[in-house]
């Protein structure tokens, strides 16, 4: 699979404290949708998870994902990707991007110490704009 880079703007939106919703596919072929957390792994988007989530089984199942994004504090200026899963971090390593993840959406290390995973995600296709 060919990796697209992460265009800036795309970037600057997924490293912002975004709104996000990640679209997966269920069993029966239908779209999952739900927010999400966000940011930027070197050119993978990340996604924070808990493990027996339906997202995370849905990803497991099929890499198959689509990412949209709007800044927080601008709603007309959007992103969205569609990619596959590339790899799932857990432990320490994923501890590491789940704490800066949560200093940009909350302030603080991410406050609930129970099981966590991070989907890295590799864009195939990837755009922004802003209509503000």
């Amino acid at each position: 699979m060919r990796q697209t880079r992460i265009p800036d703007q795309v970037r600057a939106i997924a490293e912002g404290p975004s709104h996000a919703h990640i679209a997966t596919i269920l069993p029966d072929g239908s779209p999952h949708s739900v927010p999400v957390w966000v940011g930027v792994e070197g050119e993978w988007i990340s996604v924070l998870t808990s493990p027996g989530s339906r997202k995370a089984r849905n990803m497991a199942r099929d890499p198959r994902v689509s990412i949209s994004m709007t800044e927080a504090n601008n709603l007309h200026s959007m992103a969205q990707v569609r990619g596959r899963v590339a790899d799932r971090i857990e432990g320490d390593e994923a501890w590491k991007i789940i704490d800066r993840m949560s200093q940009k959406y909350i302030g603080r290390p991410y406050p609930l110490r129970e099981d966590r995973v991070v989907f890295l995600i590799e864009p195939e296709t990837a755009w922004a704009l802003n209509f503000g």
